[in-house]
């Protein structure tokens, strides 16, 4: 691989994990058209499940202590198997569809984010199926963080126990969906080492997101995220290919 593939992909991981770190969505499929350009569709939603499970683990290690281990359970209990049963779905689908499927699913996850549905406190017993649905999602588009975000968010919790928990339990379904992934021979070792690079952004990123956290007007970052995932999800819909 050239150098400015290299470069642009490992700006994109740096970018994406702050605003996944700041905001606790978004950023892996805002990454997703950068690593589809670099490696191509069908290798880059293995490639961005390994980076977000470095992504998720470095922003589970900053708030460690912060973590609410109950949530993660109920949420794991429902999202592993669906991520089972996702990941092998993706096998089987045009690489055309996973990204037209992916640009849909942004645009749906931000006008969800607009209706009041954000506001709501859930039930911890949610988890369980919303945990199914996020799994699922996850393992066939990419990332489902914006769901899972909206899951995590209702559960009211401290800004920084928000993004630990929710990055904890995340960590579980990229594992999940890695090894089946891995089963079918879509983890070459071309992605592992690119991976291991994009690795470094990623942490690099989570810390720079933290930081911002703390000092950017949230509601002002949050509609800046959205607004990229829009311009990301028009251009997935009218390019691929």
């Amino acid at each position: 691989m050239s150098v400015f593939p290299m470069a642009l992909l490992l700006l994109g991981g740096y970018v994406a994990a702050t605003i996944s770190g700041a905001a606790g969505f978004g950023g892996a499929l805002l990454l997703l058209p950068i690593a589809s350009l670099v490696v191509g569709p069908r290798e880059a939603v293995p490639l961005l499940t390994l980076a977000q499970l470095v992504g998720n683990l470095s922003r589970a290690g900053l708030g460690w202590r912060e973590i609410r281990w109950r949530p993660v359970l109920l949420f794991s209990l429902g999202a592993l198997p669906a991520s089972v049963l996702g990941a092998i779905l993706f096998i089987t689908l045009p690489s055309a569809a996973i990204l037209r499927g992916v640009g849909v699913f942004l645009v749906l996850m931000v006008l969800l984010r607009r209706t009041k549905l954000k506001d709501i406190r859930v039930p911890e017993g949610i988890l369980v199926p919303g945990g199914a649905c996020v799994g699922f999602l996850s393992a066939v588009v990419g990332s489902a963080g914006t769901l899972g975000a909206l899951l995590f968010l209702g559960l009211d919790l401290p800004a920084t126990a928000y993004v630990a928990t929710e990055a904890v339990a995340t960590v579980f379904v990229h594992i999940t969906k890695s090894g089946v992934y891995s089963s079918y021979s879509l983890l070459s070792g071309q992605i592992l080492w690119i991976t291991a690079l994009l690795s470094i952004a990623m942490i690099a990123g989570s810390w720079t997101g933290k930081r911002v956290i703390e000092t950017l007007p949230k509601e002002k970052f949050l509609l800046l995220v959205e607004a990229l995932m829009v311009v990301a999800a028009v251009s997935l819909i009218v390019w691929a290919r």
